[in-house]
């Protein structure tokens, strides 16, 4: 039997709300993808306090991470990316943030394993985020880059939105830079609060499924 009159209407209003539903949940989304995190107030010159080593024949970068946040995941994708194009290579730290009285090991998870698997990298444990603080870092993902001088060349990120790997300005701008090319010096960085009330949940509660680093 052909519906009624009353059945097409209400299933065409249900469609059409349907459809409405998820339009807006796209439109969220997309706005989420795009939205940057908070810029870093990084020193102009390389903090003096700062336990990394600066390289002073050519320059550094540093990336400061959360070890929890799932956006950096694609910045350290491109991360790997630019240093394996750049003619020289820059020394390159990342520095994954470790909060205070967390579980041993909270954070050797698969984004740490990632980094340690990156050529040419280092990684370092960052305790209470004093590096972090130190850089002025409040998003993870964060890239500084810094000459040999120590004058800071570059803040911003590796991706052009969260979780979004690709050709990018953030990735452009720093292998510009290293090669000596003009380049911009600020872009946005895309990636979760390094410093966070849902840390305090983590700490008591590890991920059962992440494991020690090597």
């Amino acid at each position: 039997m052909r519906p009624g009159i009353g059945q097409r209407v209400i299933w065409g209003v249900g469609g059409a709300l349907w459809l409405g539903a998820v339009g807006a949940g796209l439109t969220a989304l997309m706005s989420y993808d795009n939205a940057p995190g908070i810029a870093a107030d990084a020193p102009a010159g390389w903090p003096a306090d700062s336990g990394l080593a600066r390289d002073p024949a050519g320059p550094t970068l540093v990336m400061l991470a959360h070890p929890r946040c799932d956006c950096t995941r694609a910045s350290l994708a491109e991360l790997a990316e630019l240093l394996a194009r750049a003619p020289r290579p820059p020394r390159a730290y990342v520095v994954f943030i470790r909060p205070g009285h967390v579980p041993g090991g909270w954070e050797q998870t698969a984004l740490w394993r990632r980094a340690v698997d990156i050529p040419g990298v280092t990684v370092i444990r960052d305790d209470d985020g004093a590096e972090a603080r130190r850089f002025g870092v409040k998003t993870s993902g964060q890239v500084l880059l810094y000459d040999a001088a120590g004058r800071l060349q570059y803040a911003g990120g590796t991706t052009g939105a969260r979780g979004k790997t690709g050709n990018n300005a953030g990735r452009d701008a720093i292998l510009a830079t290293i090669a000596g090319l003009p380049a911009e010096a600020t872009l946005p960085v895309f990636g979760c609060a390094m410093f966070s009330d849902a840390d305090a949940a983590a700490e008591a509660a590890p991920d059962a499924h992440e494991s020690h680093a090597r």
